[in-house]
């Protein structure tokens, strides 16, 4: 079996296109602008690649966006300083601090001071318990609800199908758990999720027919470790040296994809997968809050 190939830049395409005439319509309709800020504390080069991704996203959907980038060195009262004003301001609809910040600020303290009604990133801990009792009225975490929308059109329905979740960050494995087990319309799924300390991880991941990739390890899940016909999504972006490579070093998934994809049905590349498709649902809980905060 070959696998037939997810194609997560794609299918963001299909849901930019969706908001982008959503916010044409607030435009026309209200005369409202959707409004994301993004925070970055230091001059990480990832980071700052990533935050330039959402910025320049923005920018093509007509959503007003502002970028703050701070010293290194920031204290803590300079970033909630800034995230108190951003609270205030009614341009913007959102707020996103860019993950991992520097170790003298206390991250937790910092997603509490985010007023939830501009948590786009669905780390406040009120959208995250509505998450988990199915509620709407929230936001969704932006990589597992992408991956969501990878599978449901890519006709893929995880009802009544076990997934397996390799790995249990916040970001990912918890919320995508959450999201997987729902009684709705695109979840229903049966759900594990293993990591580092489960005994006979690959018995277990054997099982699934959906299985999700997030644990941060370059190709760690093998051919071995699958069962044909599963379904694969692939959450890692990893660098391994590639002397090769023009720059040395190439881009690799969770998953050692040219064996895995001989017996999955389906599967993510890395790039090209699920990451576009966090960015675009970024957009559409941007968009999402400016309605919420205008009783759209």
């Amino acid at each position: 079996m070959s696998a037939q190939i997810i194609d997560g830049k794609k299918i963001a395409a299909e849901v930019n296109e969706d908001n982008r005439k959503a916010v044409s319509l607030l435009a026309r309709d209200r005369n409202l602008q959707p409004g994301l800020a993004v925070v970055l504390i230091g001059e990480d080069p990832a980071s700052q690649v990533y935050v330039n991704m959402k910025d320049r996203k923005c920018q093509e959907l007509g959503i007003y966006s502002e970028k703050h980038v701070l010293d290194i060195n920031a204290s803590m009262p300079e970033v909630l300083s800034l995230i108190d004003k951003l609270n205030k301001d009614p341009k913007i609809n959102g707020i996103l601090v860019q993950s991992p910040p520097p170790p003298q600020i206390d991250e937790e303290k910092v997603i509490e001071t985010i007023d939830p009604a501009k948590d786009v990133d669905c780390f406040h801990e009120r959208n995250v318990g509505k998450m988990l009792i199915g509620k709407q009225d929230g936001f969704f975490p932006c990589t597992p609800y992408g991956i969501m929308i990878l599978l449901e059109r890519s006709g893929i329905d995880p009802c009544g199908k076990h997934a397996v979740i390799v790995g249990r960050s916040n970001i990912v494995g918890k919320p995508m758990m959450s999201l997987l087990v729902q009684k709705a319309a695109g979840a229903n799924a049966t759900v594990t999720c293993v990591h580092s300390r489960t005994k006979n991880l690959p018995e277990l991941t054997r099982q699934a027919d959906i299985l999700i990739a997030a644990i941060g390890k370059p190709e760690f899940v093998t051919a071995d470790m699958v069962k044909e016909g599963v379904v694969v999504v692939d959450v890692g972006i990893n660098r391994v040296e590639d002397t090769d490579a023009k720059r040395g070093y190439r881009l690799v998934g969770d998953v050692k994809f040219d064996e895995v994809a001989e017996k999955a049905s389906f599967i993510t590349p890395v790039p090209g997968g699920v990451g576009p498709m966090t960015i675009a649902m970024l957009m559409q809980n941007t968009i999402k809050a400016c309605k919420m905060q205008n009783k759209v």
